[in-house]
């Protein structure tokens, strides 16, 4: 992989990606040895019996919003004639390897056969549970789409053989592209980090996305801990119509409250970017931190549920479901 070379920002030292220090530390290598050598994960199920969900329709007209979550953080939006799919993930594991590392505990919500035309992909970094380079060359030998990623994940799709990998257009946080005359992408901050060993750490960057069309204004957050960047978010986007937002992988809170929000932190987040409606997402497929496996949505849905009035528009769907926004 060619490392990644572009102006010293904010959030980039010529070297390294990092969240500026107004979004909150980061993990540090010590937390997580000491986080690995104290787990106590909650109860998953070996495997959780599910079935796929009906074929998503070929497109949807103009004006119109549907969605379709898929498991983990694979989302697929459908809005004026588009097919946007967010980081894809049909593999069996979110690893480097076929045997060992987190492994799937259901089925994708959508067979991969059943997809319509993929238009354009979303990246939003580089880790195994939201790059999953198997699903992409396949994406790619399908329907050839445009790939939009974060700083520095280009060269990562040649290095791994993404046909097309070496057109995708690259952002940084705030910089915006056109996917249509009437459809813009922009790249937006996120607080997280990058890498695929431990020999590149954040030599790539980390984002979230903002989707822009007739049909309305929708918020991809991909991974990121609560930070400040949902208040900005809202300062340029505002109204936005639907928010994706991570709720899960967040147990113990003294080491993942760095990378992952709990789901009183995305309520937080929701509230913050001034969502008409939040859609959770990052839980129930693969078991990457030490909440229960349900532990996650039901939290989200005592929070709603006990809040004041008016309550947050704030839910998860199951996977394969797809829903009309309006």
């Amino acid at each position: 992989m060619k490392r990644y070379r572009g102006p010293i920002s904010n959030h980039f030292d010529g070297w390294h990606f990092y969240n500026p220090a107004e979004m909150g530390p980061g993990i540090r290598p010590v937390d997580l040895l000491l986080w690995l050598t104290t787990r106590k994960p909650g109860p998953w199920r070996p495997w959780i019996d599910a079935s796929y969900g009906p074929p998503p329709p070929q497109s949807v007209p103009r004006g119109e919003l549907l969605v379709t979550f898929v498991g983990h953080s694979t989302v697929l939006i459908q809005m004026d004639g588009m097919n946007i799919l967010c980081d894809p993930h049909w593999s069996d594991r979110a690893s480097p390897f076929m045997r060992i590392g987190p492994r799937r505990h259901r089925i994708p919500g959508v067979r991969f056969e059943d997809l319509p035309p993929i238009h354009v992909v979303l990246l939003s970094h580089d880790h195994y549970d939201h790059m999953d380079v198997p699903t992409l060359r396949r994406i790619a030998a399908a329907w050839h789409p445009d790939f939009i990623v974060p700083l520095g994940v280009r060269s990562r799709l040649v290095s791994d053989g993404v046909e097309g990998g070496a057109e995708a257009t690259e952002l940084d946080w705030w910089q915006l592209v056109a996917v249509t005359s009437e459809i813009k992408i922009t790249g937006v901050p996120a607080r997280h980090s990058s890498g695929r060993s431990p020999f590149d750490r954040n030599r790539t960057l980390w984002c979230g996305y903002v989707i822009e069309g007739p049909a309305g204004t929708v918020f991809f957050a991909g991974d990121t801990a609560y930070g400040p960047h949902f208040v900005d978010i809202k300062r340029r986007f505002a109204p936005i119509g639907l928010a994706f937002l991570p709720i899960g992988s967040f147990q113990p809170r003294w080491f993942m409250q760095a990378a992952h929000m709990s789901p009183s932190e995305a309520i937080r987040a929701h509230e913050d970017l001034g969502a008409e409606k939040s859609i959770g997402i990052h839980f129930g497929t693969f078991r990457l931190a030490d909440d229960a496996e349900e532990e996650a949505v039901n939290e989200l849905r005592t929070l709603v549920d006990s809040a004041s009035e008016p309550k947050p528009d704030f839910r998860t769907i199951p996977a394969g479901e797809g829903t009309q926004i309006t």
